[in-house]
């Protein structure tokens, strides 16, 4: 799926695309897409700046190359869906950072099916990994927000990682409050205050029993007597 892309103000290529969009209620997919873009050239200037600093300004060490890979996850998939369609969406950083989005994926992938970061498996529990598993590196999870990236050392990766997460969630966070002061009070995240069809088929099943009918009051019982 095309993405959407730009120019960091560092000069990065900065390229970002979603796969699925679990907040269509109140962004479309242009506004997911400039939500993404906004994270991404933060973690733009953030790469640039650890790629091009002395070791000694530089408290991670400094990055070994001004590229990029991202695979963020969606918070709202159920544990059902695969790993293949719950992802939200991709940020490829520098010339060649698309190259590093399988490395990415495959972190994100393994955190999402084990519930705790890659590294665990990497470097404690290799059985966890399976065939094609990835050997390299760290996922984070920041408020239920999956990410992996892949390009630097694995502590870089990582600090990478928990920045766009946090600030991904923020962001969507940010928009969800300002989009109930526009729609003011309801009970559903839809724009037509209907639950997901996910949510009504759970109960469709269902089908009331009649009402029992009321007994007939007894004679003198509910009567107003004249007098």
């Amino acid at each position: 799926m095309p993405g959407v892309g730009t120019i960091s103000p560092e000069g990065l290529e900065v390229q970002v695309a979603h796969r699925r969009n679990p907040y269509a209620y109140m962004l479309t997919g242009a506004e997911l897409d400039a939500l993404l873009l906004e994270v991404a050239l933060r973690r733009a200037g953030s790469v640039w700046r650890h790629h091009t600093a002395d070791e000694r300004d530089a408290p991670r060490g400094a990055y070994p190359r001004p590229a990029m890979g991202f695979v963020l996850l969606d918070a709202t998939a159920g544990p059902w869906t695969p790993n293949e369609e719950a992802v939200l969406g991709v940020i490829a950083l520098g010339d060649g950072g698309h190259a590093f989005l399988p490395n990415a994926a495959a972190k994100a992938g393994a955190h999402r099916r084990l519930g705790r970061n890659n590294g665990e498996a990497v470097h404690v529990d290799p059985h966890l990994l399976g065939t094609g598993g990835f050997r390299y590196g760290h996922s984070a999870e920041v408020r239920g927000q999956i990410v992996g990236a892949s390009s630097q050392g694995t502590d870089q990766d990582l600090y990478e990682a928990a920045l766009l997460a946090g600030e991904f969630v923020d962001a969507v966070n940010s928009r969800h409050r300002a989009w109930e002061q526009r729609v003011g009070p309801g009970d559903w995240a839809s724009p037509d205050e209907r639950p997901a069809p996910e949510y009504r088929a759970m109960t469709d099943w269902f089908t009331p029993a009649p009402s029992p009918a009321a007994p007939a009051p007894a004679p003198g019982e509910g009567v107003a007597l004249l007098r």
